[in-house]
């Protein structure tokens, strides 16, 4: 584990040090500003107009937490991505991995170290976005979402999937083929929610099943699905889908799923990794 330690130190500390994660970081917090100075015009503007019914105030305030999380989680996305595509290809490319592979440090240590660093740093900006969201709307409206605690951490879940998958490619590919690869299985993942939800308005079994296999190429968007089912309100449940959310809702089964999705790309970099010649 000494090695390991040693690595997820390292890799935490030069991500906190690239430009990526400071740019990332700037940008979420410009999000949440933003998003504040929204929802503080909106609610000024409901009390101006008198408050209505509670059951359709929490309603519209279930609303708008879910668009600032669906925002949330995108940038989870993206900022996993991001960091990691460049991780093991820039430093196979740079020649700068040898200087750790020749030392007597196991290839798997290396990439375990540098997957827990990442997460880490992940975890730490999921928490940011998503508590910032969540904290946003507490301030202002009073209103707290149920399950709370499953919902963040299906968002984290999210996160780390995408990092993991990105992790497995930048140890095969290079740099801008990891980000193609990623960026199109994730597009494909998305395009497929939207068809799903689309399908789900119209009675489509076909479109919903194009939906279904979508999630099993890439379960990013059943991930996002389950945490917004869990997260909206009941009359919301009842209705079926919304704009952020499919009507089918993924079982915990798809959500074991994505935790073997997640394993196994973890498993493929230690071996792609251990077998590359560097």
């Amino acid at each position: 584990m000494g090695a390991i330690g040693t690595m997820t130190r390292l890799t935490f500390r030069e991500a906190v040090r690239r430009r990526i994660a400071l740019a990332a970081s700037v940008l979420g917090l410009a999000f949440l500003a933003l998003y504040n100075t929204g929802l503080y015009f909106i609610q000024r503007e409901v009390a101006a107009s008198g408050p209505g019914p509670a059951g359709a105030m929490n309603e519209a305030y279930n609303f708008f937490m879910m668009a600032g999380l669906y925002a949330a989680n995108f940038l989870g996305v993206a900022m996993a991505a991001l960091l990691t595509a460049d991780t093991l290809a820039g430093e196979i490319a740079s020649g700068t991995v040898q200087t750790l592979a020749t030392k007597p440090v196991r290839r798997a240590d290396l990439v375990l170290g540098k997957w827990l660093g990442l997460a880490g740093l992940l975890g730490l900006y999921g928490t940011l976005m998503v508590g910032g969201v969540l904290l946003s709307v507490w301030v202002q409206t009073g209103y707290r979402p149920s399950n709370v605690g499953t919902g963040a951490a299906l968002i984290l879940l999210n996160s780390l999937l995408i990092m993991s998958v990105t992790l497995a490619s930048s140890s095969r590919l290079t740099t801008l083929a990891t980000g193609g690869v990623v960026f199109g299985l994730y597009g494909l993942a998305f395009v497929g929610g939207w068809v799903e939800r689309v399908g789900f308005f119209i009675r489509s079994a076909t479109a919903m099943n194009v939906g279904i296999v979508s999630s099993l190429l890439l379960p990013s968007e059943a991930l996002w699905n389950r945490a917004a089912f869990d997260m909206t309100s009941p009359l919301v449940r009842a209705l079926g889908a919304t704009p952020f959310s499919a009507g089918s809702v993924p079982s915990p089964l798809m959500v074991v799923y994505a935790v073997g999705y997640l394993l196994a790309a973890l498993w493929l970099t230690i071996r792609w990794f251990g077998g590359r010649d560097l």
